[in-house]
């Protein structure tokens, strides 16, 4: 049953760089988004709006909505972690993804730190879609997830410094979105609760992951690819 927990200890634990590895698979999705439909990227209407996918390229990758939840599509919840709407929304996302997920891997090790990111996300889109959001997506939910996974650390190793500049931190963040237009909080709010509780049940990088850890962060890699493929599949059968 666990037969390919040696492979992804030795991938995830030091052979591959996660960081590198979600950097460059939201960036491969983002190129995919606008080449699925290149006239899109015209009809920019502002700043933010910087090479945008079109709704339709980014449902057929996997984005996430109410609508598509109720309507059985539940693997969008882990999909969507990977997709973006514009330059500069990959663009900051994946500068505080380089810049913290290295360290939850470091204090969690891979194999937690991908679980702790993919729990956050799921977290955070599932609260959203119950919130009845429409369409949305990004990898913010999970990175809220991982703040929350180093407040954590900060709170079991006894560094209050720490988790209160770490507070302080999310707090800010938190109340920054509510002034940007189209800020999905519900996402934020639901990926920093699912991260803290991923990150609570998990012990940090100097023990070995456990079989459960193992079988875990590959089923939620394997549930977000073959979920690109369904959704691409159902969406654009659904077009015709």
């Amino acid at each position: 049953m666990f037969g390919y927990g040696p492979m992804l200890q030795r991938w995830l634990g030091g052979k591959l760089d996660l960081t590198r590895v979600v950097i460059v698979t939201c960036v491969i999705l983002f190129v995919a988004s606008l080449l699925l439909d290149p006239g899109a990227i015209f009809h920019m209407r502002g700043l933010f709006d910087i090479l945008s996918p079109s709704s339709t390229a980014l449902l057929r990758l996997g984005a996430t909505s109410d609508r598509l939840q109720q309507a059985g599509f539940w693997w969008t919840l882990f999909t969507a972690v990977f997709l973006h709407g514009s330059a500069l929304h990959i663009l900051f996302n994946m500068l505080f993804t380089s810049r913290y997920l290295p360290i939850v891997v470091d204090l969690f090790g891979s194999v937690r730190a991908f679980v702790i990111f993919m729990v956050a996300g799921v977290g955070g889109f599932l609260v959203s879609n119950l919130a009845g959001v429409h369409l949305t997506i990004g990898a913010s939910g999970a990175i809220y997830g991982l703040f929350a996974a180093l407040i954590v650390y900060g709170r079991r190793t006894g560094q209050s410094q720490l988790t209160g500049q770490l507070w302080g931190t999310v707090v800010i963040m938190f109340l920054f979105g509510f002034m940007m237009p189209g800020t999905n909080n519900w996402a934020h709010g639901g990926g920093f609760a699912a991260g803290f509780i991923a990150a609570e049940a998990m012990r940090f990088s100097h023990e070995r992951e456990s079989r459960w850890e193992l079988a875990l962060a590959g089923a939620l890699a394997l549930v977000t690819v073959v979920g690109v493929v369904l959704s691409f599949v159902f969406i654009s059968g659904m077009m015709r």
